[in-house]
């Protein structure tokens, strides 16, 4: 068969799969039959996440000086943010598991304050959320957290 051919199969291949794959093991919704809804994100986002994230998703003030107890203030979502540097695996098992375990299950012990939401908000809900974020980020932020999401996928698959 032809190299090039064959390539191109793989990255057909690649992208046929895409979503599939990125799902982390501690993650129960399937990505290909993801319906994102970023309107209803945007109302779970204002009853789950505005009280600290802001209700413009502005963060609090300071969000980069740990507090007294260590804790950095809740992040913007806004482009501003660093919420956009991550790929979404990541960014639903913080919010599904909390901070904390969330980068435990990475090998990363860090004092975060965020709470993890599973007994609150359902797979689907989560990824409504995130779909709302991404929605208010300009299109250079929403391309590169796309290729730090096909990065995580890739690498969750060399490690499969």
């Amino acid at each position: 068969m032809n190299k090039s051919l064959v390539v191109i199969t793989g990255l057909g291949a690649i992208i046929a799969l895409g979503w599939s794959m990125l799902m982390p093991s501690t993650q129960t919704a399937m990505v290909q039959t993801r319906n994102d809804d970023a309107v209803a994100g945007q109302v779970l986002y204002q009853e789950n996440c505005a009280s600290c994230h802001g209700a413009n998703l502005e963060g609090e003030p300071d969000w980069r000086s740990p507090k007294e107890d260590g804790r950095l203030p809740a992040s913007p979502h806004d482009e501003t943010g660093h919420t956009w540097h991550h790929g979404e695996g990541l960014l639903f098992n913080y919010t599904k598991l909390g901070g904390k375990e969330a980068l435990a299950q990475q090998g990363i012990d860090f004092n975060s304050g965020m709470p993890g939401f599973a007994e609150q908000l359902s797979d689907q809900q989560i990824w409504d959320i995130l779909a709302y974020i991404k929605s208010t980020w300009p299109a250079p932020q929403q391309e590169l957290q796309a290729t730090r999401t096909e990065a995580e996928r890739l690498q969750k698959e060399a490690n499969q």
